[in-house]
């Protein structure tokens, strides 16, 4: 099956020059659920980039009788911080002409929306597939306020301009998947939201986060936060009910590296799921997931350790390793300047968990990231 190959532009340069999105839309003989993935939405976190290129190549070696519905591939989704370099490092987590974060940065209809109880009592008695329609078209209706703002004659800022081209690709989902990997070094592991822990194994990872506490800025958030909102407006007036829409976002490996484990796993993980929400049918696919065991931990039990001197990380723990309370997690080795002899910091835990993030850097600056552990 060949995909139908789109290129939209994103932004015209100071030189003249212009960057483009580039869409593979994979679409099946039969219509069923849309799916859009994208990668490298952050600079750094390249190693998706490698996930949907072997998509593209296995759904090469399927007829399109095999797919129902589409799949949506946008690689390389944030040309701005996937060119950024600082000497030989690639920072590209912010706009740095804006300082903001490239996935803080998109809109929510669910903060436009001053009328939801009255939508809801409106379709309390509707089939759902035709709620979600009508919901669907709601949010595309204000979503397009968001193009009049871009084309009027003062302009937008760039970060308005690139959220609208993605969400415009993405809105009418109803899988998104959004492939990232740690800035630093980390584990790998998926992000998940309420009420979707049924198909969280499905992407065979060992370790899951449910995001518990949000803003709805980045870009998995702002795509499902609406439809959780509906769904819970719903049962508070009486009526239990679930849409078929899920986000997820995969974090696969470590920053600046194509991590070949990590990659086998998020192409592993993301064929399985299209497999097993029925998007796509092919032999030998899928795996049993009934029995699948996963670790998993809450975004709220998250902490982060931050430098309380300046100085070079020594001994430091293991990434992945599981610690206690009062655990040593690392030494500071400080230079203090102050007319003494070098000292050595002890670092211990304050908390059980495991440590899934530590930073690649081991020289640090009092107050600068050097690990995280959740529970």
């Amino acid at each position: 099956m060949l995909p139908v190959i789109e290129s939209i532009v994103l932004r015209q340069m100071a030189s003249g020059d212009r960057l483009y999105l580039q869409v593979y839309k994979f679409i099946g003989a039969q219509r069923g659920k849309k799916v859009y993935i994208q990668s490298n939405l952050h600079g750094a976190e390249i190693a998706g980039n490698a996930v949907i290129h072997q998509l593209i190549e296995f759904l090469l070696t399927i007829n399109d009788t095999d797919l129902t519905g589409e799949i949506w591939l946008v690689p390389v989704c944030n040309p701005m911080g996937t060119n950024e370099r600082a000497h030989h490092f690639s920072p590209g987590r912010y706009c740095v002409y804006e300082a903001k974060d490239w996935n803080r940065i998109f809109w929510d209809y669910e903060k436009e929306a001053d009328d939801l109880v009255a939508f809801t009592k409106s379709q309390l008695h509707i089939d759902l597939k035709v709620v979600r329609q009508n919901y669907l078209t709601t949010i595309k209706q204000q979503f397009a306020k968001t193009l009049e703002k871009i084309n009027s004659s003062n302009g937008v800022l760039y970060t308005e301009l690139f959220a609208y081209k993605l969400q415009n690709l993405s809105l009418d989902a109803d899988y998104l998947i959004d492939l990232h990997s740690s800035t630093n070094q980390a584990l790998d592991y998926i992000y998940y939201f309420r009420n979707r822990e049924d198909s969280v194994k499905y992407f065979l990872l060992d370790f899951g986060i449910l995001l518990d506490k949000y803003d709805g800025d980045a870009f998995d958030e702002a795509f499902i936060k609406p439809w959780l909102a509906l769904e819970a407006c719903f049962k508070e007036l009486g009526r239990e009910i679930k849409f078929d829409v899920e986000a997820w976002t995969l974090e696969l490996g470590s920053g600046m590296q194509m991590n070949p484990d990590s990659v086998a796993k998020g192409v592993r993980g993301v064929k399985n799921y299209l497999v097993q929400k029925g998007v796509i049918q092919v032999s030998n696919l899928p795996e049993d997931t009934k029995t699948y065991e996963m670790t998993f931990a809450s975004s709220s039990n998250r902490k982060k350790y931050y430098a309380i001197a300046g100085g070079m990380i020594q001994s430091r723990i293991e990434l992945g390793s599981k610690v206690k309370a009062g655990d040593k997690l690392y030494q500071i080795l400080s230079f203090n300047k102050e007319g003494k002899l070098p000292t050595v910091i002890d670092v211990c835990a304050q908390h059980d968990g495991l440590v899934y993030d530590v930073a690649t850097n081991q020289a640090v600056n009092e107050g600068e990231f050097v690990l995280g552990i959740v529970s």
